[in-house]
């Protein structure tokens, strides 16, 4: 469950734990190791009437208006950081000790003489900077790395206009332990006193010992180290390892104590702060609150030295990594998603291409646009890619984009921007050319856009509905900027980054009601004798493939397709980390974890709502054969409702994820009919889900007509004989599609005075959100003035009501706010206005 309380919602290894001296790892890293006007004066506001009736205006006082929270945005960290970090130089080498005095000097003054001028000025220098400690157990640079001292290096970016960064680790090392030495501006604290005891790992490595937190020598001891940064004129801190993420995400290892001391002693200091590898997104909020950045992936070096920087299975990874956390970027909090390594053909290990999607990709999702190249050999295409200024703008406008869908190969990944218009990006993962189209109804526009090619930097033209780019090449994109017209209607997803949330508000959390579908099994008959019984039942099953978009996977996961051995779909994700999960929100009454059993598989641990339940084994005897679809776990008893299903890697040599089939109530009733055509007769099928939500049958993929095929009448579908009978005989399924909250999300608050509100440029807003049983009053606000009571109560719920209108606003920019007047609950779905 997310809470909103804002506006908006290794080679060697250097850290606290590794300041022993001459404690170098180098054979340790792993493999794969986000104004207000005055009113208008001509408002016209209406609402959708609801069944039951509207309270008086005095049954709930008038609550006072709040603005949105202002952003919490450290004011260092309010765009992604742009620069270069060393690490990718130095697996590339092979050589750790590459980040030389030399070196880095060398990258800051190629730096400021080539990239400085589009934004780039941070110099971060990664794993093995450091030698041992000082005698307050505090970081000591490489003498033989910076014989003059890394002082002078320090100096040396500083003078060039740049800032510079350190890598550190969680935990502190066990000679730094046993030295028991004295804690600088903190008498009586000692290194000793600081470790949990009895001693045990704290990072991926297990290279020191966990911190004990609740003493507090502990802080004053990351303190003082930071002081010393500080001192040094360090501006900026990786820290790695930590966990959850780093391909442990079961808290055996949790390096959010360490996390949390670390922000506060880097926040007094002003120093961004950026969090490695592969968090677990399921603690976004948290890592939001402390860090200004945050990796969501394994690292992208390919660690093929001599040979490649990367490759592209290690940039095509990240897509579905994005999908998941697009929505936690933005606002001073960065999704990171490693370095950008395009600068030079001969050693990246892309294409052209593939070069561009990479930059793209970035730049959509708001990332911290960092290159690891070695910046004194940069090839020209290298260099248009990292300098382009438009491309530039759409990353530093911090606004993460959002794929259309993840289901296909050609995506389609938008973002709204604070100036009305879009960024598009069109992605070809597939392995042909393609045509890929950008429908507007699928961004949540409506009317004509211009379209201009950022990458060309050449306007396109007017699009009325959507833009077609042709031949899109392999692994190839468009990014695109789509301006609405005048008179075009925006709509803006309760997730947007800048709609504005006052309260405790949270994301869904059951609260939400998702698109579905439902098949009607007929079955069809020509004997002339009358159709039997229909069937019923009071559950049904939904399958998801191991490619369905709201699957999370956490950790280093791959997919195998097309493998020709009976799995669903003909793919499974698949790990190789003890540690690894993926995860699962469903609403319904159970779940099922469907997989491959097999000699190379072992022990899986399942969670059902965080909560452990068992441990599942999932091989098989030596000797045995490989069974395919197997449901190794399934629970069915669920309360009807929002629940989390947790799969987490314990042993064996892979773990595999075929299926997940989700039990919930039944759509339909009966769901399983009979027709026979020399007998035939109108079919009726009861809607278990309010009229207002049916979106339609259909037969493969082909809409039937209303009111030929079929009749509708309050909730029960009337389905023609003579559209029957033009079935073949045998077994057809029918699909009862129903609607859902937009996009199958809302947002939700349950105390009175919580207000969304959201700045547009515009003539007219609409609030759309759902009408049910647990909701009240809500009062508008257009540019502060009080406009319009409305009531959200409803006998049934019903998705995507249009409960407040106004147009005839001035062609300024104006200030939509609901503010919750009473009623268990209040929903936010939709904010759509239409443009000046």
């Amino acid at each position: 469950m997310k809470r909103y309380t804002r506006a908006r919602r290794a080679l060697a290894v250097t850290s606290v734990a590794a300041m022993a001296v001459g404690l170098m790892l180098g054979d340790v890293m792993p493999a794969a190791a986000t104004r207000s006007d005055a009113a208008a004066t001509a408002l016209t506001a209406s609402t959708t009437p609801t069944p039951s009736p509207t309270p008086s205006s005095d049954t709930v006082p008038t609550p006072t208006p709040r603005k949105p929270l202002a952003s919490t945005a450290d004011p260092w960290a309010t765009q992604p950081y742009m620069g270069w970090s060393s690490y990718s130089m130095q697996v590339y080498s092979g050589n750790s000790k590459w980040i030389t005095g030399d070196q880095l000097v060398k990258q800051s003054d190629a730096m400021h003489a080539k990239l400085q001028k589009y934004g780039y000025d941070y110099i971060n220098v990664d794993a093995g900077w450091n030698d041992g400690v000082d005698a307050n157990g505090r970081p000591k640079p490489s003498a033989t790395l910076y014989p003059q001292g890394l002082q002078k290096i320090i100096d040396h970016v500083h003078a060039n206009g740049q800032k510079f960064g350190v890598y550190m680790i969680p935990g502190i090392s066990p000679d730094v332990y046993n030295a028991n030495l004295p804690i600088a501006g903190a008498p009586g604290c000692t290194t000793h006193d600081v470790v949990a005891q009895p001693p045990r790992p704290s990072d991926y490595w297990k290279i020191g010992y966990r911190i004990d937190f609740s003493n507090p020598c502990s802080q004053k001891y990351i303190d003082s180290i930071v002081d010393l940064l500080a001192q040094w004129g360090v501006d900026f801190v990786k820290f790695d390892s930590v966990t959850p993420g780093s391909g442990v995400s079961d808290l055996s290892l949790d390096a959010r104590d360490d996390v949390a001391a670390w922000s506060k002693a880097l926040k007094a200091h002003k120093i961004w702060f950026e969090l490695s590898w592969a968090l677990d997104p399921n603690y976004a909020d948290y890592w939001r609150s402390k860090a200004n950045g945050w990796r969501i992936q394994w690292d992208v070096e390919c660690y093929c030295p001599h040979d490649a920087l990367t490759n592209w299975d290690n940039i095509a990874r990240l897509f579905p990594t994005e999908a998941t956390w697009w929505r936690n970027g933005g606002d001073g909090g960065w999704n990171d998603l490693d370095s950008l390594d395009v600068g030079n053909g001969k050693m990246d290990g892309l294409t052209r291409d593939e070069r561009q999607t990479a930059m793209t990709l970035w730049a959509t999702s708001a990332a911290p646009l960092y290159t690891g190249n070695d910046l004194t050999d940069l090839d020209a295409y290298g260099l248009s890619l990292l300098t382009n200024p438009e491309v530039i703008a759409v990353d530093q406008a911090g606004t993460p984009a959002r794929p259309v869908s993840t289901t296909t190969q050609q995506q389609v990944w938008y973002a709204l921007n604070s100036d009305g218009s879009y960024t598009v990006a069109l992605f070809n993962l597939g392995r042909t050319e393609k045509d890929i189209t950008a429908n507007w109804t699928d961004i949540g526009l409506t009317g004509t856009a211009t379209v201009r090619d950022l990458w060309a930097r050449k306007n396109l033209g007017r699009f009325r509905t959507g833009f077609t780019a042709s031949d899109v090449p392999v692994h190839g994109v468009r990014l695109l900027k789509v301006t609405p017209q005048s008179g075009a209607g925006v709509t803006v997803n309760d997730d947007a980054l800048r709609v504005g949330y006052a309260g405790e508000w949270t994301r869904n959390d059951g609260k939400e009601v998702a698109a579905t579908s439902q098949p009607l099994a007929v079955n069809v008959t020509d004997t002339g004798t009358a159709a039997p019984p229909s069937a019923s039942g009071p559950t049904r099953t939904t399958t998801l493939d191991d490619t369905a978009s709201g699957i999370v996977y956490t950790g280093s996961w791959s997919q195998s397709t097309g493998r020709g051995l009976g799995d669903y779909g003909d793919g499974v994700h698949y790990t190789e980390h003890d540690g690894d999960s993926f995860q699962y929100s469903f609403v319904g009454t159970g779940v099922s974890y469907v997989t491959e059993m097999d000699t190379s598989q072992g022990d899986v641990d399942v969670y059902i709502d965080e909560q452990f339940v068992k441990s599942v084994n999932t091989g098989r005897d030596s000797g045995q054969p490989r069974l395919t679809q197997q449901t190794v776990f399934s629970v069915d008893d669920l309360p009807n409702g929002s629940h989390t299903l947790k799969v987490v890697k314990k042993s064996g040599s892979f773990m595999l994820l075929d299926r997940i089939d989700v039990i919930q109530p039944s759509l339909i009733d009966p769901s399983a009919v009979s027709f026979d055509k020399k007998a035939p007769a109108d079919v009726q099928v009861k809607l278990l889900r309010d009229g207002s939500e049916f979106a339609g049958v259909s037969l493969d993929g082909t809409a039937l007509k209303e009111g030929t095929d079929y009749t509708l009448s309050g909730s029960t579908v009337t389905l023609a004989a003579g559209y029957l009978a033009t079935l073949q005989v045998g077994a057809a399924k029918l699909d009862f599609a129903f609607r859902g909250d937009y996009l199958d999300d809302v947002h939700a608050t349950t105390h009175n005075g919580d207000s969304v509100s959201y700045t547009f440029a515009g003539t007219g807003v609409d609030w759309i959100t759902a009408t049910t049983p647990d909701q009240g009053l809500v009062d508008i606000y257009i540019d502060g003035e009080l406009v319009k009571r409305v009531d959200t109560h409803s006998d049934v719920r019903a998705t995507r009501q249009k409960v407040f209108s106004a147009s005839g606003l001035t062609k300024t920019h104006h200030t939509f706010m609901a503010v919750k007047a009473s009623g268990d609950v209040m929903r936010t779905d939709v904010i759509r206005y239409t443009t000046r």
